[in-house]
């Protein structure tokens, strides 16, 4: 017959004195490591959004002093005619800004995924995401000289083959093209590498035995590739929405917002509110209702993809 006895160890009191000595200062370490950060962040991020939102409510120049005006800064932007039409640019642009970045995202994706050489799919990659790198003021620039009515290449090449120059940045429809262009081509790239991972991170057997069943093609791209990739293009969309909301280098550089008011965004206005009309007030305004829409659209995706995102 055994038997078992149970013994109590005792931690010493000056070991334990030690132990909590040791984790105190660790802690302090780690505060002392954070501090920069979380200093920077209240410093650029915090304090200016409270102060935006505090200098909503007031009327301020910079000037003069600053004047309490309650929530008028709000319903003067109702009655706004600029303000409108920046906000109806700005979400159509997203609505075709997002659909043509996720669409020419995820088909280059598969297409690098395909059958090709490692170092070929590499050199796609890096090309591909290249665009993303480059200033978008530059990028901006040298595109307005390639669109130019008179001596743009763009109208050059179009002449070679008997078309009439096109008044790309001259004519509302041609301007909101060209901006549209240039911004899917440069923003579409971080997108396509989210793509690529999505893509991944799809197991091949899952494909073999569809194949065996006979699911080739466009069927397996349905049921298969998108099903898979939908947490993927969940993150793509509400990334790609967030910043297609915020648009500002591309129509300030290609088109000052014109002609007329026809590439006018939500952010240009917000700047030239507050830099040209020194009206601090309103354009923080503008910038509470713009951040307001953000997270209504991100809150609205969310909802929605209890539906349509599979976490299989």
């Amino acid at each position: 017959m055994s038997t078992s006895s149970t013994q109590t160890v005792t931690i010493p009191a000056a070991v334990r004195t030690q132990t909590g000595t040791a984790a105190r200062s660790g802690r302090f370490f780690v505060w002392i490591f954070l501090a920069p950060t979380l200093i920077g962040l209240g410093l650029f991020n915090l304090v200016p959004i409270v102060g935006s939102f505090v200098l909503a409510f007031f009327r301020w120049d910079i000037i003069s002093a600053p004047e309490f005006v309650g929530i008028d800064n709000f319903v003067d932007l109702a009655t706004n005619p600029t303000v409108s039409v920046s906000f109806l640019n700005t979400i159509g642009f997203v609505v075709v800004a997002v659909l043509l970045q996720l669409a020419v995202a995820l088909g280059l994706a598969i297409l690098v995924q395909s059958k090709m050489p490692t170092w070929l799919r590499s050199f796609f990659r890096s090309a591909l995401f290249f665009p993303l790198i480059l200033s978008a003021a530059s990028v901006s620039l040298i595109m307005a000289y390639l669109f130019n009515q008179e001596f743009g290449l763009v109208n050059q090449t179009l002449n070679l083959i008997g078309i009439a120059d096109v008044g790309w940045l001259t004519t509302g429809l041609g301007a909101k093209v060209v901006v549209l262009l240039v911004y899917v081509w440069q923003n579409f790239g971080f997108t396509f590498l989210l793509f690529i991972g999505g893509l991944a991170a799809i197991p091949g057997e899952v494909y073999e035995a569809s194949s065996l069943d006979g699911a080739t093609g466009w069927v397996q791209f349905r049921l298969i590739t998108l099903p898979l990739i939908s947490p993927t293009m969940l993150v793509a969309s509400v990334m790609a929405i967030i910043n297609a909301l915020q648009i500002f280098d591309q129509p300030w550089v290609l088109t000052r917002g014109g002609p007329g008011d026809e590439t006018r965004t939500a952010v240009m206005v917000i700047y030239e509110s507050a830099f040209r009309q020194l009206d601090f007030g309103g354009a923080s305004a503008i910038g509470i209702v713009l951040t307001l829409l953000i997270m209504l659209v991100t809150a609205i995706q969310f909802r929605l993809s209890r539906r349509f995102v599979f976490y299989g």
